[in-house]
């Protein structure tokens, strides 16, 4: 049985805090966590480079462009490209379910140098998670639902893909407390292929 591994990426495998604050300041981290699901609840169609761009204006930016352009630059966990081809070396097939455009990904993807089967971006399927798109758009694509779904995003993450019956790994990098639990935690990827092999079994 082939086994999947689905995978946020910005906040699990590249850091978009240090992204965010590089640009914005660390001050203003909490309130952009705010906004920006809340913009994409709204407008579902939206480009994520535009999501980013009205984020930034609301936040009252000196550029609001800046935030957007940074975004290929943004850096990967130390640990991630090691994780992810053990992973690999297991025999684990690895997509992303990301909610960001297909340019970010591909960017994203090249920094983290480790091959991905497939991702699939919010702005081509006009869906943001927490909204479940993303995972009926890899059912579709699949044939089925991915066998364990890896995010550092509780809200975003771990609440759709545990309605959905799919076991989680809570990457939980912030010290947060959610409700419901994941089905593993831990503070990075380190491991994580043991992990992903417990949940296979």
């Amino acid at each position: 049985m082939t086994r999947w591994a689905t995978f946020d990426c910005y906040g699990t495998l590249i850091d978009w805090n240090a992204g965010i604050a590089a640009v914005l300041g660390a001050d203003v981290l909490a309130r952009y966590h705010e906004l920006e699901p809340q913009i994409e609840a709204a407008q579902p169609g939206l480009r994520y480079r535009d999501v980013l761009t009205e984020v930034s204006r609301r936040l009252d930016a000196a550029d609001v462009n800046a935030l957007a352009e940074s975004l290929p630059s943004w850096p990967v966990f130390p640990e991630v490209p090691a994780a992810l081809e053990e992973a690999r070396g297991r025999g684990w097939k690895l997509a992303i379910l990301s909610n960001t455009d297909r340019d970010y990904i591909e960017a994203s993807m090249r920094a983290i140098g480790v091959p991905f089967e497939f991702a699939i971006v919010a702005s081509e399927i006009g869906s943001y998670k927490p909204a479940l798109g993303h995972w009926r758009a890899f059912e579709e694509r699949v044939g089925g639902l991915p066998t364990v779904h890896v995010a550092a995003s509780h809200f975003h993450d771990v609440v759709p893909a545990s309605s959905l019956g799919i076991p989680t790994v809570w990457i939980n990098r912030e010290q947060e407390s959610g409700d419901p639990a994941p089905t593993r935690e831990q503070a990075d990827l380190r491991g994580l292929a043991d992990t992903l092999d417990s949940l296979a079994l």
